[in-house]
């Protein structure tokens, strides 16, 4: 691998995490409307782009799946996508970017642990290390929610933090399964299954419009709902697809040791984003739970990369 193509795959990968740091800052920029709003908008959209993009292959695809893989498709799309979105903006609107973003941010650490029972996983003790930091972490992120307190405002907070977790819970649920999916049908690339995902997606964001109309009736005026358009489509056209197809590119460029890495772009960027929406500085306990979820994420790959060159020494011998 040479020294331009690691440096066009970081490229790809920050790229990709700047994309979907954007995702943070979508709720925050159309606050009027509620979260199922923002997620019925943002889904159909994509529903739509991923049902173009896998039109030519649709009938050979169809042809190989089961009705247990239309059930693993409609489960995985609510969670990763649907639920998850929910939850997420749910959490940016009382919580805020930033405390949503630190919280995300235990993503990979997060989806080791859950696949720790895989055959050929890394054992629970040694991501240690990961466990405690991330745990440190938590606590920062906790404290910094309940200082609402003061001002009397600590229960949005602490809801947002709740949903937060939610999120979390549910973003790490879909990364498993769904990887164990993948490793089941050989037959269907990574890339057409995401866009059967994203198609279970459209279909039940639709379902779910009716939903929101009923529950969310306030009136907004035509320039808020032009608004609420316009980030769906951007949301669902630069993180769900440019963002996807960046961090894919990236991926057979760079060695696997490296792309975990990438995924602390997304941090770094909603971060960021998040700051300068609240045009502050991170708090202290802020950047103190970030350091710590930055040397969680690195120490959990240091234990990967330490068990790869253990076999690779063993298969020497």
């Amino acid at each position: 691998m040479g020294h331009r193509d690691t440096t066009f795959g970081i490229a790809c990968g920050a790229g990709a995490g700047a994309l979907w740091g954007l995702v943070f800052l979508a709720p925050a920029l159309v606050s009027d409307f509620a979260p199922l709003q923002l997620t019925v908008g943002r889904y159909a959209f994509y529903g739509l782009l991923s049902l173009l993009l896998v039109a030519p292959v649709w009938r050979r695809l169809c042809a190989s799946l089961g009705r247990r893989e239309w059930i693993a498709l409609a489960t995985l799309a609510f969670a990763g996508n649907a639920l998850y979105y929910v939850l997420l903006a749910s959490a940016v609107q009382l919580g805020g970017i930033a405390m949503t973003s630190l919280v995300i941010g235990f993503l990979p650490v997060a989806v080791t642990i859950i696949g720790s029972r895989d055959a050929g996983a890394v054992p629970l003790r040694r991501l240690a290390p990961s466990l405690l930091l991330c745990t440190a972490a938590a606590l920062c992120i906790g404290w910094e929610a309940l200082a609402g307190a003061a001002s009397g405002d600590a229960t949005p907070r602490i809801i947002g933090l709740l949903c937060g977790i939610g999120a979390l819970v549910s973003w790490t649920w879909f990364a498993v399964s769904n990887s164990r999916w993948l490793a089941r049908l050989p037959g269907i690339t990574a890339h057409e299954w995401n866009l059967l995902i994203g198609v279970m997606t459209g279909v039940q964001a639709l379902l779910l419009a009716p939903v929101a109309l009923v529950m969310y009736r306030e009136p907004h005026a035509a320039q808020a709902w032009a608004m609420l358009a316009g980030v769906s489509i951007g949301v669902a056209v630069l993180a769900s697809l440019v963002g996807n197809a960046l961090w894919n590119r990236m991926s057979r460029l760079l060695p696997l040791t490296l792309v975990g890495q990438m995924i602390l772009f997304e941090t770094v960027f909603a971060l960021l984003y998040g700051l300068a929406w609240e045009r502050r500085w991170p708090s202290l306990l802020e950047s103190i739970a970030f350091a710590l979820i930055v040397l969680g994420v690195l120490s959990c790959l240091a234990a990967h990369r330490t068990k790869r060159e253990h076999r690779a020494a063993l298969a020497d011998t």
